[in-house]
């Protein structure tokens, strides 16, 4: 006899995580189904691990919102759940007094997104801050934090397990049906046949090998997909002196060479922007040449042959070279057709900041019309 369930969320990073926690609470019997052997292996592990203040994404826009909304609960959830987090704050730095113009444009963004707290410093007050950082001017971001992302997901995952949910690992689903009018109907290796009502596709890198792998989900519903390997380095001996994240002034295509710290405070410089059409997560130590002159921008202290490969991701992106970058896609029923079936399309970063509201939001839009 095959199994029924309510809901299934396909992948156990952060988000099928958190939309699984979020379903579990709420009464749904959840099943999630991870292809690897361990939790969060892909692009969940691989990223800089910071809590997003909101700042940058373009207005009105699900990144923006969902950024804003799950910082907030996310911090909240540290707190009571004990996650290791910190709200250690980020300097945008202008380096020479062009950019300046720059800075106010970001403040005044940053505003219409619903990000407030912005503190614009002079150039005393920026050295006072962080004496060490070479700029003229600067924008103190104290919303942004860094979180432990493996802390973080085990404790989404023993909130859902708590709640009634089941995690089978080393569970790849290899085809489904979705077909309007019949149950719907996944191949899971090594597993065998089940059935579900709802289908929530959280596979991150794999989301869209899931979603066409469904007979009935419609192939002009499937977007086009990018994949953008970032590389980061690390010092190969000795810490920075600096207590802050630190982020260039953003230029058109993306947020610079930035520096991220670990709950350990170790420095991490990245990530750059490497289109590839492979899954290889090889860090070439050359690429660092390029590294250099832009950290020296704003850290000229940085000594020679100091960067070290550490590691890469690889984000899953809607948009391709040259293009804006596109926002989180929550396909539903509204934009494909199948009743019962979520696609979570391009959730790269702040995915992770945002991961407790797009929880929220597959909840909504799954409803109760599953309930069996």
């Amino acid at each position: 006899m095959v199994e029924t369930v309510d809901v299934v969320v396909v992948g156990a990073g952060v988000i099928g995580l958190a939309v699984a926690r979020e379903l579990a609470s709420a009464g749904r019997e959840v099943l999630v189904l991870e292809s690897e052997n361990a939790v969060g292996t892909q692009t969940s592990s691989r990223n800089s691990e910071v809590i997003h203040a909101g700042i940058y994404y373009p207005t009105g826009s699900r990144k923006a919102i969902a950024c804003v909304a799950g910082r907030e609960l996310l911090y909240r959830y540290c707190v009571e759940r004990a996650v290791p987090h910190r709200r250690l704050g980020k300097v945008i730095v202008a380096t020479d007094r062009d950019q300046i113009a720059r800075l106010d444009a970001v403040a005044a963004h940053a505003a219409a997104n619903g990000v407030t707290d912005l503190e614009k410093l002079d150039e005393a007050a920026l050295h006072e801050l962080e004496p060490h950082i070479a700029g003229v001017a600067g924008l103190l971001s104290p919303s942004t934090g860094i979180v432990d992302g493996h802390a973080l997901m085990r404790a989404l995952r023993a909130d859902a397990e708590g709640a009634g949910a089941g995690v089978a690992l080393g569970s790849r689903v290899v085809a489904g049906s979705v077909r309007t009018g019949s149950p719907m109907t996944l191949e899971v290796a090594g597993v065998g046949d089940l059935r579900c009502r709802g289908l929530v596709n959280c596979g991150g890198l794999g989301a869209w090998d899931v979603a066409g792998s469904l007979d009935g989900f419609p192939p002009g519903r499937l977007p086009a997909r990018w994949l953008a390997k970032g590389n980061y380095y690390t010092l190969s001996a000795g810490s920075v002196p600096f207590r802050r994240l630190v982020y260039p002034v953003p230029v058109d295509g993306g947020l610079g060479v930035h520096l991220t710290l670990d709950m350990g405070g170790a420095a991490r410089f990245g990530p750059d922007v490497e289109w590839t059409d492979e899954l290889d997560y090889r860090v070439d130590p050359d690429r660092a040449d390029r590294f250099y002159t832009a950290i020296r921008r704003y850290w000229p202290e940085l000594p020679d042959d100091a960067l070290t490969p550490a590691y890469a991701g690889i984000r899953p992106k809607l948009s391709g070279p040259g293009e804006p970058s596109a926002d989180f896609f929550v396909q539903g029923p509204a934009e494909h057709g199948v009743p019962g079936l979520i696609n979570m399309f391009g959730i790269e970063s702040p995915g992770l900041t945002s991961c407790l509201a797009l929880a929220r939001d597959v909840r909504t839009t799954l409803g109760t019309d599953t309930l069996g």
